[in-house]
């Protein structure tokens, strides 16, 4: 038998010895936040995995805990800031099943609970009318009411069943873009995808005809309804996506080093040749151009062009199937953005009442300019004038970008289609510098494209695609994208929810440069200088909320444009407005009546944000409102306020 060393020994002493001070230390309350704090850990198996790959590539951010995050923020006047974050009381690394005593957060009526660790639903309380909004926040889910069949996606919460004490311990301000199709069109899978974080649908018109997209918009409406909040509805144009023909077999095998013909004239293509869809295509290519076909897995070498054929030799081959894609490497195809389909499909999605239009494709600025006009008149017999989404995956549209953007409501860094033009390599710089500039632009912005590509057939995605997630979102993107994995993949819900973990392990992490943000800058019109203020007022002040009363959502987005930690309410009486600022980062919209004098819809914006749990007595709340009310661009007053106290 092994001896035992004399530490192990005095160890073992020491820990009898402090046995009884600690049970006599140890109350009644520890010990039931210490037990609550373990079970659920226990239950939080799949936050647990995403947590500790996220931690690997931040350098284990998630357990710095809440005073690391100040320090790192440069000083004392910003730890007011860091403490009365939605998410600061829950930093702690409570993932870890240790047995050391919870943190504890403070309740609206002074009960101390044990903080929770984060967890993957999200709870959204239901309401009495369908355009009032509450914040998506993970947590035991509220009974819903069901279309049909019951979910089929169960997933258990670490959260407390208490819905304030979750919304007031978890805030995402990261906004999650859902793409549904086969795998998320029934209304009971597309309800639990809200619940669990959805905040924009995506309806891809490159699949599926105009009835599909119809149907599935009514479910999303019926969906959000149901949930308690709106949801913003994406239309994603195909654009003039360039592919091979059909084959007579359905596929042929490219070899390297052999020739291989694209033709224009051809119908079936076989071993020798394939067809083109977009028949000028040899019009805009000359010898020596590289083509790449399938996202780049086959490369063809141009050798010569003869009338309507393009003459090349294959330089990596593989398996090439119907209707592939074809892109020239460096851009330069004549393709114009819009095709006569997306005109037909622009159409439809206004009489489907979208909120955002994604232009696949554009070149420079007057697509975009041509794709507004056009679904500004399709819309105008509905009232509905979309948000313009400008997709940047031509090698194009990269030196011509601040033009598109001046002419778009936001961007998509649409990371598939340009790669295969600009180089894999290429890509991660181009997304930091699309985020920066959408942002010093006043503008939106999507990070797309295999986000979390595994999760199609896996319940939990690698590591690499945690850090890319997370990446992103210290990059500063608005929203991260879901398409197959939400469309086609096997755990649509489960990538949402997942999804939602990440981004809010990685927001905990980031650094406010507010300070730095407003130097040199000069700001001309009232409602900027306003929201502006607001927010440099709460950052510093410590304020538990930011509350704006808005018409077109213009101030919520100058806000949005700069990280402080404080969560942004933005209310409107405008259901259009509200689905719009879905996207916004760290803005939850709200649904008010703002028809009154100004005191009292700035009580009843107060009591909004109180009684759904986002602020409680004694907390500091800045307000922002307009006189006279109900004019877009109005904001012309900043409020600072007490809850509870009169003003």
């Amino acid at each position: 038998m092994a001896a035992r060393s004399p530490s192990a020994k005095s160890a073992k002493a020491n820990a009898q010895r402090g046995k009884p001070r600690a049970a006599a230390a140890a109350t009644a309350g520890e010990r039931s936040a210490r037990s609550d704090a373990a079970t659920a850990a226990r239950e939080s198996e799949l936050a647990s995995t995403v947590a500790a790959a996220l931690a690997t590539t931040l350098g284990a951010a998630g357990e710095a805990g809440p005073a690391a995050s100040q320090s790192e923020e440069s000083g004392p006047t910003e730890a007011p800031v860091e403490s009365t974050t939605a998410t600061g009381a829950a930093e702690s690394s409570s993932l870890a099943a240790d047995e050391s005593a919870a943190p504890v957060a403070e309740l609206p009526d002074a009960e101390v609970v044990p903080a929770p660790p984060p967890a993957l639903r999200a709870l959204v309380s239901n309401t009495a009318s369908p355009h009032k909004a509450t914040l998506v926040s993970t947590g035991a889910q509220p009974q819903a009411p069901s279309f049909g069949a019951q979910p089929s996606h169960p997933t258990r919460s670490a959260f407390p069943s208490d819905p304030i004490q979750t919304r007031r311990l978890m805030h995402r301000a990261t906004k999650i873009v859902a793409t549904i199709g086969p795998a998320s069109s029934t209304p009971e899978i597309l309800l639990q995808m809200i619940q669990a974080g959805a905040d924009v649908v995506r309806l891809n018109f490159s699949h599926g005809p105009a009835d599909d997209h119809r149907q599935r918009a009514e479910f999303v409406r019926e969906a959000a309804r149901q949930a308690g909040r709106e949801v913003a509805i994406m239309a994603d144009l195909q654009g003039p996506k360039i592919r091979v023909g059909k084959f007579e077999n359905g596929k042929v095998t490219l070899t390297s080093g052999e020739p291989f013909i694209l033709d224009a004239d051809c119908g079936l293509g076989n071993q020798e040749r394939a067809g083109l869809d977009y028949k000028d295509l040899p019009h805009d290519l000359k010898p020596g151009d590289v083509l790449l076909l399938n996202d780049g897995l086959i490369v063809l070498n141009v050798q010569r062009v003869i009338g309507n054929e393009i003459h090349t030799i294959v330089k990596i081959g593989g398996d090439l199937s119907n209707n592939k894609g074809i892109n020239r490497q460096g851009g330069g195809l004549s393709a114009p953005a819009l095709t006569a389909k997306d005109m037909e499909d622009i159409r439809a999605a206004m009489a489907l009442g979208v909120d955002f239009v994604a232009v696949s494709f554009p070149k420079n600025a007057t697509d975009m300019e041509m794709a507004r006009q056009l679904a500004n008149i399709a819309g105008a017999p509905y009232g509905i004038k979309p948000k313009m989404i400008a997709k940047i995956e031509r090698a194009e549209a990269i030196p011509v970008l601040q033009g598109i953007l001046d002419a778009s409501d936001g961007i998509m860094v649409a990371r598939g289609d340009l790669a295969v033009e600009v180089g894999n390599a290429a890509v991660p710089a181009l997304q930091k510098r699309m985020i920066r500039m959408a942002r010093e632009s006043n503008k939106f912005v999507i990070t797309a494209t295999q986000m979390m590509e595994s999760m199609i057939y896996a319940p939990v995605p690698t590591r690499a695609e945690v850090s890319d997630v997370a990446n992103a979102v210290l990059d500063g993107t608005d929203a991260v994208m879901l398409s197959a994995e939400s469309a086609a993949g096997k755990y649509p819900v489960q990538t949402i929810e997942t999804m939602a973990a990440i981004c809010v392990e990685a927001e905990k992490s980031e650094q406010s440069e507010l300070d730095k943000d407003f130097l040199d800058r000069t700001f001309t019109r009232i409602d900027q200088s306003i929201a502006m203020g607001a927010l440099f007022t709460a950052y510093h002040l410590g304020a538990k909320a930011i509350v704006a009363l808005t018409e077109s959502g213009s101030t919520a987005l100058w806000m949005s444009r700069h990280w402080t930690h404080v969560p942004i309410f933005a209310l409107t009486p405008r259901v259009g407005s509200e689905r719009a600022m879905a996207l916004y980062r760290n803005v939850t919209s709200l649904h008010l009546d703002t028809n009154t004098d100004r005191d009292t819809a700035l009580q009843q914006a107060l009591e909004t944000v109180v009684s759904k749990g986002y602020a409680s007595r004694g907390d500091m709340v800045v307000l922002t409102v307009g006189e006279p009310m109900g004019q877009a661009g109005g904001t012309n007053t900043l409020k600072i306020v007490r809850v509870g106290e009169p003003y």
